[in-house]
């Protein structure tokens, strides 16, 4: 199991996550982030990519026991 955080002060929306990591990254109607704060460790690769990508370095992520 993952367990995900994204620094909301540091977040500004961009939504570049959502397309490296949709079943755990979202827009909401307001274009405003959204995310699963934990997920299955097949999504590891994923959230990765998500974590990489994000140009405001506000997604992190690591492995429950």
């Amino acid at each position: 199991m993952l367990k995900i955080h994204v620094d909301m002060e540091k977040c500004q929306h961009y939504g570049q996550c959502v397309f490296d990591a949709p079943n755990v990254f979202r827009l909401n109607e307001d274009d405003k982030l959204e995310y699963e704060a934990t997920a299955d460790d097949s999504e590891q690769d994923n959230v990765q990519l998500a974590v990489d990508i994000c140009p405001m370095q506000a997604i992190s992520f690591t492995k429950a026991d």
